[in-house]
């Protein structure tokens, strides 16, 4: 299994940034559930979205209502649409998919929301 995470970078407080995360060797919507951890300077990973091999969706409470997970089936996707982002927003974003019994992780990518 290979993740690769992709579309971090700088922005502006108040902007928006959508992060692509393109899986091999695995179907990501066979997987029992996949989405976004994120680690902030000095902090622990934490997860901050998720989404069900059925499309259910959930979210940790300091993204609910500003950050979107989806699934794009035809790519072999999961997606993050980031919104009203803030500086405690930045952080590395990695990844995951839950297969065989274990998370299998992407590489990170760096979100930086400068005030």
């Amino acid at each position: 299994v290979q993740l690769q995470a992709s579309g971090g970078g700088l922005v502006q407080a108040g902007g928006s940034l959508r992060l692509s995360c393109a899986a091999s060797r695995t179907t990501l919507r066979a997987n029992m559930v996949s989405g976004w951890y994120r680690q902030a300077p000095g902090k622990q990973r934490g997860l901050i979205a998720r989404i069900t091999s059925d499309g259910s969706t959930g979210y940790a409470d300091s993204v609910k209502g500003r950050f979107t997970i989806s699934r794009d089936n035809a790519k072999n996707t999961i997606d993050l649409q980031m919104n009203s982002l803030n500086p405690d927003d930045t952080a590395v974003y990695y990844c995951y998919t839950f297969k065989d019994g274990r998370n299998f992780w992407g590489q990170g990518t760096l979100v930086t929301v400068s005030s």
